[in-house]
């Protein structure tokens, strides 16, 4: 009995190896840290957020400040009349720069598919180091301390970062085929826990000179990356004369595999399969996909509502977390910068493994159902843990690995998934709108999170915080509950076959 052919998968992986190239490698390299130093950036400014309230309030009514000279000049400046006002500022800072974000995640997606991604991802990059320069370095230099002027450079700051991953995504989705893309976008997610992890040691070197000397490195670092990216990024592989991705899938009865997307209705009959509406003309270039048939693409509004949830708790962790820390337990600033990289390297593990056991699985939803109830245990355990760094930071790794990792499967190897499936299949100009549309989703809920976040350790102290990231941990596992029924169907469905192909 012949096998079907959605279980000829060494040759598939034999595939990718074949055809990956020192170009490959260079645009991996490129997309992975011109993101890590978007992360970077934002990774910044929560990490010195103690350092910029003992300066925004009164230094008698904050035991936090430093001893500040002239006592004339410090007093002048201040913006808030204590550090709780202060607080509530910051994380209103956050829900904007959040909030700014999403919308411009639904707009970059859209611009990245009609535009060169190299232009987009360049200038978003540089123009975004200079508002983070202008908003921690230069502000600080010229002693100017204004509430609204900080608002308009976050909003602008959040539209310029939101140029960043729909365009990575869509370059990594036009040179990686579906051959082994849980493990190799697994690997290449890590690029934001990299990210927060450069960020953190880069604040916690120079934060002793002051905090704005964290943003002055963080931004000039970020501003060479753009310069970097616009003269060395390949943005698919047809620039250096080679095959696009389902190019010469007719020809090599390999690539077939390889190629065709997650996805797909892995029930239909072979003869389906070999249909594709893209047999018309090879040679026409496809047009962009509208905004409105991206969002009908089977599982994008799904993943992205789950999504919403996750990252909800995933940026709840890494703008809170230092926070936390310090004014919770009494850790010093630069101890919770070093235990908040434990939750990076948890998620940088959790994705890489994840993602290689959903390609061996040839399915995602049900990997990340155990991995999300397995996180829901982390958090209520973290909570708990006593106050040692040792035991902070174990529980803290598993919840890096049981959250960070969904988290990074979600934004980047089913959102690759989700560009390149059956209906879309061969257009890549669907892939920047559908990353755009769930990491914009993602946004929105994670904007909402943080200010939710503020109010209920306000007045409901942080036991509660954690109670209501469960919460949201569960209601990821409720959204792709319709998924996660269909995927394990499906593989019991291909476990019938393979005992009677045998």
């Amino acid at each position: 009995m012949a096998v079907p052919g959605s279980f000829r998968r060494q040759p598939a992986n034999r595939g990718l190896v074949s055809h990956c190239t020192h170009h490959h490698i260079v645009v991996f390299l490129l997309t992975f840290f011109s993101y890590s130093l978007l992360h970077a950036s934002r990774k910044t400014f929560s990490n010195v957020k103690v350092s910029i309230s003992s300066q925004w309030t009164p230094s008698c009514l904050n035991s936090t400040a430093p001893e500040l000279r002239p006592y004339e000049l410090w007093n002048s400046s201040h913006l808030f009349p204590n550090a709780e006002e202060a607080t509530l500022f910051l994380g209103t800072l956050d829900t904007i720069f959040l909030f700014s974000y999403a919308v411009g995640l639904f707009v970059s997606g859209i611009v990245g598919d009609r535009l060169n991604l190299r232009w987009v991802l360049s200038f978003g990059m540089c123009s975004s180091a200079l508002v983070v320069f202008s908003f921690g370095t230069l502000t600080e230099w010229l002693h100017f301390y204004n509430k609204w002027f900080y608002c308009c450079l976050w909003v602008v700051n959040g539209l310029l970062q939101s140029t960043g991953w729909p365009c990575v995504v869509a370059v990594m989705g036009n040179w990686f085929g579906k051959a082994g893309r849980g493990f190799v976008f697994g690997l290449w997610s890590a690029c934001a826990s990299v990210g927060n992890i450069l960020g953190a040691f880069l604040a916690s070197c120079v934060l002793k000179y002051g905090y704005e000397y964290a943003f002055l490195v963080t931004a000039s670092v970020q501003f060479a990356g753009g310069v970097i990216v616009f003269f060395g990024l390949l943005t698919s592989p047809k620039e250096v004369g080679l095959p696009e991705l389902g190019a010469d899938e007719d020809e090599v009865n390999v690539e077939e595999d390889a190629n065709r997307p997650l996805m797909g209705n892995d029930d239909v009959d072979d003869d389906d399969r070999n249909y594709s509406i893209q047999a018309t003309d090879n040679d026409n270039e496809p047009k962009a996909i509208g905004f409105f048939q991206a969002c009908c693409l089977p599982g994008v509004v799904l993943y992205s509502l789950a999504y919403a949830c996750l990252k909800l708790v995933n940026y709840s962790f890494f703008f809170w977390l230092p926070f936390y820390l310090s004014n919770n337990f009494g850790w010093k600033e630069a101890e919770a910068d070093q235990l908040s990289i434990w939750y990076d390297v948890g998620g940088i593990i959790g994705g890489t493994i994840q993602g290689l056991i959903s390609d061996v699985l040839q399915k995602r939803a049900p990997v990340l159902a155990v991995s999300l109830l397995f996180a829901v245990g982390s958090l209520f355990g973290y909570s708990q843990a006593e106050y040692l760094f040792c035991t902070k930071a174990a529980f803290l790794s598993l919840a890096g690995f049981f959250i960070g990792g969904p988290s990074n499967m979600i934004s980047s190897a089913i959102s690759a998934d989700l560009g390149r499936q059956d209906l879309v299949k061969g257009s890549s100009e669907a892939l920047a709108t559908v990353t755009g549309i769930v990491d914009g989703t993602g946004s929105i809920g994670a904007a909402v999170g943080q200010y939710l976040v503020s109010l209920i350790q306000e007045h409901l102290k942080w036991m509660w915080v954690f109670y209501f990231f469960i919460l949201m941990t569960s209601s990821t596992i409720l959204f792709i509950s319709p998924l996660i029924v269909r995927e394990i169907r499906l593989l019991l469905h291909e476990r019938r076959l393979r005992t009677l192909a045998e």
